[in-house]
């Protein structure tokens, strides 16, 4: 056995030895709790933690009056259809008779951030039918909705408002805000129709028994289209209207 005095160079050579096969079991054992997770580790760890990216902009689907989340059944499979997945839908319930401007462009607003808060998705699509249309433009136009929707479809919509609204406007204030010149429809067309970097689409019947007149529907700066002659309620399962809706989310 050789002495420290005898050699030197053999002891020190042993003692680094150990020394780094301590180094490598404590690291091992305890370097994660000391220094943490490596880079790579917590670049992971955060992405991980994150709300996933949906594939597609989530949509938000606003009904008309006197309807509710339900009639949105044919789309909703036609979406899912087309690729989006449960996940990225949303059918927005809410009481139709309430005011547009005072309330229900609000609680839009307030529903569109859960969305976003859930989904992780900086922007939605909104995609309406008949009155919904004018709570979806107020949101828009006038609730900060410029900043939060990328894309926003009309199915149908009283956009300059429609005669038909009077028969119910002594009892609703919704009905009121359909009428023609309304506060809500006098404020929405004053001056841009389109306002933002929002892509606005309309879709509107020649035949349309709610909306009158027809011409009612378009907006300047919109796409337009015009998908032949189908009831007020028929837009929402017709294959052609739906194959257009999601041309336009999609493009």
């Amino acid at each position: 056995m050789l002495t420290p005095r005898q050699n030197p160079t053999a002891l020190l050579t042993l003692r680094a030895a150990l020394c780094a096969v301590f180094c490598a079991a404590f690291c091992a054992a305890f370097g994660t709790v000391l220094l943490g997770p490596l880079p790579a580790a917590r670049a992971a760890a955060r992405a991980a933690a994150a709300p996933a990216v949906p594939a597609h902009r989530p949509v938000v689907l606003v009904h008309g009056y006197n309807a509710d989340p339900g009639v949105w059944g044919s789309l909703r499979a036609d979406l899912r259809a087309a690729g989006y997945t449960d996940a990225e839908l949303f059918s927005w319930g809410y009481d139709t008779h309430r005011s547009v401007n005072e309330v229900l462009a609000g609680q839009l607003g307030a529903y569109v951030d859960q969305v976003r808060r859930q989904t992780g998705a900086e922007r939605v699509d909104v995609v309406s039918h008949s009155f919904g249309s004018l709570v979806s433009r107020w949101y828009v136009t006038y609730g900060g909705g410029t900043a939060t929707v990328d894309r926003w479809v009309s199915l149908a919509g009283p956009n300059h408002g429609t005669s038909t609204a009077w028969a119910c406007a002594l009892w609703h204030q919704a009905c009121r805000d359909m009428t023609p010149n309304s506060y809500v429809v006098r404020n929405l067309n004053s001056g841009d129709e389109t306002p933002g970097a929002v892509r606005y689409a309309t879709f509107r019947s020649d035949c349309d028994e709610v909306v009158n007149p027809d011409s009612s529907v378009p907006l300047a700066g919109a796409v337009n289209t015009a998908v032949g002659c189908l009831g007020h309620n028929d837009l929402l399962g017709d294959d052609a209207t739906s194959a257009g809706v999601r041309a336009f989310l999609a493009g």
